[in-house]
């Protein structure tokens, strides 16, 4: 398998009884907005810079040369690196965005050829700034501000959704939902979630013949079963949530999650088909709908999206020469390549101008990858974590990031 089809590979995965909301809560997880703008106005000289310079052409990195090490690149301010530690112990941030939990996942038995592959996570705690195993989640969404995530209970589909408190670990709100779901994601402003239904467990796995022809089995994605129902948008403040069906497209198999536009106006979700990074948007009745006109070029593979002032769209992997990565950064409005970005896979923004990304190891001919911020137009890279190594399941990584807006 070559190194396309191993980043291809990692790539797809990516109460009307209920107690009242605890007093303050609302507050903590709905004033991140607030806070955003507030850092925006102080920061209107600085983001006028970018503007300007993106009005004229991002500078194209054309592939090649060699890469700067961390001592040769100072590390900006905003910057929480632990290259040394794989996975991370501590903090890894840049700019507005965080690593706000990482996740592993084996897979367990059930029987003949079945099994289900589990997530285990370790949550930032927001006091200490340590990353704390929690093994009580089957799936976890951290909310903008690093205080609050949406947890999912270990059997799934699951019939409730509970609000985390990430500094104490206690569980402040549950809310039910009327189908069962195991997927969550917030909006950018974290006033909702859309949680994906399905009517039984998306992560089910089958024994697979490993593709290197070794003899040896593998646990493989069952990929039999169009198991996705539709979604719930659920209002994280009153707790209420609203359903819509969504029945199952003709290669709808797996797990395939809802996540909000940029806006919040439409859902999104990967779309399989014929190529990688296809996507559909819904209304938020379950209709589908045509993309926004800043997401039309995005990939459903590429997590990072539009940068925070929407100008630029982070796109998939363009050139690998010497055994670099590199990423294009297009205009979301016509798809053109405007620029390139160090990486294999952009993963979230760091501003307008950096971004989180995979960057795999030049000097090492199996694929293993690290975390770096990079920056449009540079060939230079700053560690942020040390190398992953892979896992013997399938091609999967040892651990995978969440990130969140700090």
């Amino acid at each position: 398998m070559n190194v396309e089809e191993l980043v291809r590979e990692a790539l797809r995965e990516q109460a009307d009884a209920q107690p009242p909301v605890p007093a303050g809560f609302a507050d903590r997880v709905l004033g991140v907005r607030r806070r955003r703008r507030t850092r925006r106005l102080l920061s209107v000289a600085a983001a006028t810079a970018a503007v300007v310079a993106v009005a004229v052409g991002v500078p194209l990195l054309h592939p090649g040369g060699t890469e700067v090490r961390s001592a040769a690149v100072p590390a900006p301010a905003g910057i929480r690196s632990h290259p040394d530690q794989s996975p991370p112990r501590e903090l890894i941030a840049a700019g507005r965005t965080a690593m706000a939990a990482y996740y592993t996942r084996r897979t367990v038995p059930q029987g003949g050829d079945r099994g289900v592959t589990h997530r285990t996570y370790w949550l930032l705690n927001p006091e200490t700034g340590r990353y704390e195993k929690d093994a009580r989640w089957s799936f976890v969404a951290v909310a903008p501000g690093l205080r609050t995530a949406a947890v999912l209970e270990r059997t799934l589909p699951a019939a409730r959704i509970g609000l985390l408190d990430l500094a104490t670990g206690e569980v402040e709100r549950w809310i039910p939902v009327s189908h069962g779901v195991a997927g969550l994601a917030f909006s950018d402003d974290g006033r909702r979630l859309v949680a994906t239904a399905y009517s039984a467990n998306p992560d089910q796995a089958v024994k697979v013949a490993d593709a290197g022809n070794t003899g040896r089995t593998d646990w493989g994605p069952w990929w039999q079963g169009k198991v996705r129902t539709g979604f719930h948008v659920v209002d994280v403040s009153s707790g209420k949530a609203t359903w819509s069906a969504v029945p199952p497209g003709r290669n709808d198999i797996g797990r395939l999650d809802f996540a909000f536009s940029r806006t919040g106006d439409l859902v999104y979700c990967q779309a399989v088909g014929g190529r990688d990074g296809m996507q559909q948007f819904y209304d938020l009745t379950g209709r589908k709908a045509a993309a926004p006109a800043d997401e039309r070029h995005l990939r459903s593979d590429v997590p990072a999206r539009l940068s925070p002032d929407g100008r630029l769209g982070a796109w998939g992997l363009v050139a690998e020469p010497h055994r670099m990565s590199y990423s294009a950064i297009r205009d979301p409005l016509t798809g053109e390549e405007i620029g390139r970005a160090r990486g294999a896979q952009l993963l979230a923004w760091a501003d307008d101008r950096r971004l989180i990304a995979w960057e795999r190891d030049p000097e090492r001919k199996e694929y293993r990858d690290r975390l770096v911020l990079v920056t449009i137009g540079e060939k230079g890279v700053v560690p942020l974590s040390g190398y992953r190594k892979p896992n013997a399941e399938y091609h999967q990584q040892e651990w995978n990031p969440v990130f969140a807006e700090r």
